[in-house]
């Protein structure tokens, strides 16, 4: 069944950086495009980067546009997020899954997710 592992997630200062790692397993990783997507404390899950399958063509959301950077590497079966200049507003736990467009998710099962906290 499908899988999805995320890790790099912790505790940092305003300004400072993450990278987030998301193993997938139980589907062809290759073949799918892949997105992150954030929880903040009392709200909705929120899209907010996605890949496409050889990772030339990426969407951001605008709330990280310039600050996140989203990669892949299909050997790996693991997509990444770097995540730069990290505001208060970032806090939250982060997810993975596979994207049936470039902004929708398409599993309906998800990983445990990796909190990030960022302080003032």
């Amino acid at each position: 069944q499908v899988q999805l592992v995320e890790s790099g997630g912790g505790l940092v200062q305003t300004g400072g950086s993450l990278r987030l790692s998301c193993t997938a397993s139980g589907f062809t990783f290759s073949v799918h495009l892949m997105g992150w997507f954030r929880q903040a404390p009392g709200k909705e899950r929120e899209f907010i980067a996605g890949i496409g399958y050889s990772g030339k063509t990426i969407h951001y959301a605008d709330s990280v546009k310039g600050r996140f950077t989203i990669s892949r590497d299909n050997f790996k079966s693991t997509v990444y997020l770097q995540m730069n200049s990290l505001k208060p507003e970032d806090t939250g736990m982060y997810y993975c899954n596979a994207l049936s467009d470039y902004t929708t998710p398409r599993f309906d099962s998800w990983g445990q997710g990796t909190q990030v906290t960022v302080s003032k």
